[in-house]
């Protein structure tokens, strides 16, 4: 049962014997494999000349099936390599009621050592792996299909191995993570995002596992870990529904390439493939058919910051609002029933009575209003050649195919658009200028009519959908998602960390849209030092975060006389960054305009400007915006300009925000001329 240390050192070896034996054999298992398709290839090249339709076709077949085999056992070798090198992190030893107490090691997959017809390594996805989460010593259970087997928890074990050493091994009292979590916490952060299958918390189990909610809504505080929640979510689902959903049947909405670059490792690390991602200006070009040029979100934020246009800032808060989508609905209604004015139409000697027209109108309600006209004038056409008794000209099908949509006041999406402002009331707050790109806030309530009136074809191969920044997205985006996807979605963010306040989304917004979502609430913050925590909280006080009781030094505000001294001073702190110990350093600058003028001023190697236009994230010292740096982390970050001139509108604060809150161990700020109110405390 490995008492003691030494045993447990003795184990490892033994685990990693049998491993390198499995190895062995699946090295055997491919060159096997290899060697039957190239016979098999050489045979059908040989024989092809004799064979038939029928034998060429299982010939196929048969080398289809080597070929997934060999590809199978490749995966294999690569999942026994990794576990070589960390076999397992975690173990528990468990007595069911009325059996024997068996130790469970559990890692990042599972091995079943065939020889001995057991499974030495429990997949941490695995219904037994869940105890070592959510149980300390004593009683436990876990789910089976069979039912809940209960028992109890006599010994609970936390390791680290790594390239197959021991490093340590923590004996369970109370908590065994918090130990562990500690060390983990105070590594330097790296160029991805890493799994955080050994330091699984409970509340963050709970999500993981859930296999119930139609939509998960999880409001996380900053350095939360949600987004990490969220991808070993999707590990779980795609390991306890391996059967019938596979990575290509999972969609990924990420806020950008960077972000979606810097997480990119976390599902293969899981085993699992590579997961489909997009934006959500990369899903409005492809709904929009890319008729019409716009403004993306970068582009929105980057206008609020530049210029305080009231105007600007009055169309963007309305068109966020829950009372958009609602009167949006009313005006689908009111046109429904008011903008079809028919009359009775002749056809040759035939006249068609405006009932029937009305009729046949109404029997398709379930069918997109602008698609109706075809149907109507295909049933027009029916009625008119029963009526005259013969077969109609096309000169006669043409008249009703262009009669009928002539009847509707407007058949043109963004034309009904326009009249939507006038039918409210507000045409002021629609600025279209076919010379200027549709405004942002616009995009999206173009498409939701455009959804409603012409229909557009649902994304039916997306059997879950991810969505990621949660508080930057609007009600009526959330209406678009909703019809086009029928699939189930997990949602996360953080309202506190939207970087345009006047179109933020809560949990309790999404829920309005998805009344059938279930709600978790992430508060206790893992990424920065007690210190850093307690420094933003100064700009965006939230009572129920929760800091885990790390510390490190105090953030610093650098007051510098004039930008010469000021960029001299982030000089010098990239300077002393090379021999601190830290892997990663974030210059997170308000604007683009500052950024590259920050990175003009540090004209040295591996320091990267991270822009809208780029696509992966790099390790070193980065210099962007705010906006890009969500749901990144750095060791230190250096949050320039802080100065009053600088940060002075609600989105700045904003800004300001989300700037800290990327810093895991070290926050310095610097300022010239007068400090920003919002740090004047």
């Amino acid at each position: 049962m490995n008492a003691t240390e030494r045993e447990e050192r003795e184990y490892l070896e033994h685990i990693k014997e049998q491993l390198t034996r499995a190895v062995v054999r699946v090295d055997e298992a491919v060159k096997q494999s290899s060697n039957e398709l190239r016979q098999k290839k050489s045979y059908i090249h040989e024989h092809q000349s004799g064979m038939d339709e029928a034998d060429m076709v299982a010939a196929g077949q048969s080398i289809n099936r080597m070929a997934f085999t060999g590809e199978a056992a490749v995966t294999r070798k690569r999942k026994l390599l990794k576990l070589m090198q960390s076999p397992y992190f975690g173990r528990i030893d468990f007595a069911a009621q009325g059996q024997a107490t068996v130790p469970v090691y559990i890692g990042m997959y599972s091995f079943f050592d065939e020889q001995q017809r057991a499974n030495l390594i429990y997949d941490w996805r695995a219904p037994v792996s869940s105890m070592f989460y959510d149980f300390e010593l004593g009683e436990a259970s876990y789910p089976t299909p069979s039912g809940t087997v209960r028992g109890t928890i006599e010994r609970k074990r936390q390791y680290k191995v790594r390239d197959g050493r021991l490093e340590f091994m923590i004996e369970n009292d109370v908590n065994i993570h918090d130990d562990v979590l500690q060390r983990e916490l105070a590594k330097s952060s790296d160029d991805k995002m890493k799994t955080i299958v050994a330091t699984i918390q409970r509340d963050q189990n709970a999500v993981i596992r859930n296999e119930t909610a139609p939509v998960m809504v999880i409001q996380g505080v900053a350095g939360s870990g949600k987004t990490s929640i969220a991808l070993h979510r999707i590990a779980f689902l795609l390991y306890r529904y391996r059967e019938t959903i596979a990575a290509r049947d999972i969609l990924i909405i990420s806020p950008n390439k960077v972000f979606a670059d810097y997480i990119s490792n976390v599902l293969p690390e899981l085993g699992e493939e590579h997961i489909p991602e997009m934006g959500m200006e990369e899903l409005a070009a492809d709904l929009l058919e890319n008729r019409y040029p716009f403004q993306t979100f970068f582009e929105q934020v980057s206008a609020l910051l530049e210029r305080h246009d009231a105007a600007f800032i009055e169309r963007i808060r309305f068109k966020s609002s829950f009372e958009f989508l609602s009167r949006l609905n009313q005006y689908l209604l009111h046109i429904e029933n008011n903008y079809f004015s028919v009359r009775e139409l002749r056809v040759g000697r035939t006249v068609v009575p405006a009932a029937l027209l009305q009729q046949k109108f109404k029997a398709y309600h379930r069918v997109p209003l602008l698609k109706r006209f075809a149907l109507v004038a295909n049933d027009v056409r029916a009625y008119v050649r029963d009526a005259a008794g013969r077969k109609l000209t096309g000169q006669e099908k043409g008249t009703i195919g262009e009669a009928i949509p002539c009847m509707f006041r407007l058949t043109n999406v963004l034309d009904l658009y326009r009249d939507f402002y006038q039918w409210i009331g507000r045409p002021e707050l629609l600025r279209i200028d076919h010379r200027q790109p549709l405004e942002y806030a616009d995009v999206f309530a173009l498409i939701y009519l455009r959804l409603r009136l012409e229909g557009i074809t649902v994304y039916e191969h997306v059997k879950h959908l991810l969505v990621d920044e949660m508080q930057d997205y609007t009600p009526v985006q959330y209406a678009v998602l909703s019809r086009l996807f029928l699939c189930r979605k997990t949602i996360l963010g953080d309202v506190s960390q939207t970087v345009n306040p006047y179109s933020a989304s809560s949990a309790e917004t999404i829920e309005r849209v998805f009344p059938q979502a279930e709600v978790v609430r992430l508060n206790r913050s893992y990424r920065s030092t007690l210190e850093i925590t307690a420094f933003a909280q100064q700009l965006r006080p939230n009572p129920d975060i929760l800091p885990l009781e790390r510390h490190g030094p105090v953030p610093e505000i650098r007051r510098c006389n004039g930008t010469d001294e000021e960029l001299a001073a982030i000089r010098q702190l990239t300077a002393a960054f090379g021999s601190s110990g830290h892997q990663s350093l974030g210059i997170i600058c308000k604007t683009l305009r500052q950024a590259e003028r920050v990175h003009e001023a540090l004209p040295a190697p591996g320091i990267h400007l991270l822009t809208e236009e780029s696509t992966s994230f790099k390790e070193g010292i980065i210099i962007t915006t705010a906006h890009l740096a969500k749901g990144l982390e750095f060791d230190a970050v250096v949050v320039p300009f802080v100065s009053a001139h600088s940060y002075k509108t609600e989105v700045d604060k904003s800004m300001l925000y989300v700037a800290c809150t990327r810093a895991m161990h070290q926050l310095t700020l610097t300022y010239s001329g007068e400090l920003t109110a919002f740090l004047a405390s």
